[in-house]
């Protein structure tokens, strides 16, 4: 889940300092009371406001590789897992996993159907 835009946080911070109680700025913006205490605890503290980065690790593939994916996909829909691991090995100069391949399929929005893969919403219709 991504954090609260710095807009909904300087907004909140604002109504407490104005005077609007802590749980009812929770209410009224839809967010947490632990939250509404930390944003403006920040605040008085000087610091920003503007959402930490996320934690974890940086995707493995960049938006150049998944292009290249994308494109092997409507090339080759029927290539397996260890062949689309090889070609962004020798295309992109990446070395992952099948599994890795597997899930970043997934987070595409293709799935495997059969003996091929297939955008998740053409085997709806």
């Amino acid at each position: 889940m991504n954090g609260y835009s710095e807009d909904l946080r300087k907004k909140i911070v604002e109504a407490v300092e104005r005077g609007m109680p802590k749980i009812e700025a929770a209410r009224t913006f839809g967010v947490g009371l632990s939250s509404v205490k930390r944003y403006v605890a920040t605040y008085r503290e000087g610091r920003s406001l503007a959402p930490k980065k996320r934690p974890g690790s940086e995707p493995t593939l960049d938006e150049g590789a998944r292009k290249l994916l994308e494109a092997n996909l409507e090339e080759h829909p029927e290539a397996t897992l260890p062949q689309r691991r090889e070609f962004l090995r020798r295309m992109c100069r990446v070395s992952l996993s099948d599994s890795t391949v597997s899930r970043t399929l997934r987070r595409m929005g293709w799935t495997r159907k059969k003996d091929r893969w297939a955008r998740a919403r053409e085997m709806s219709g």
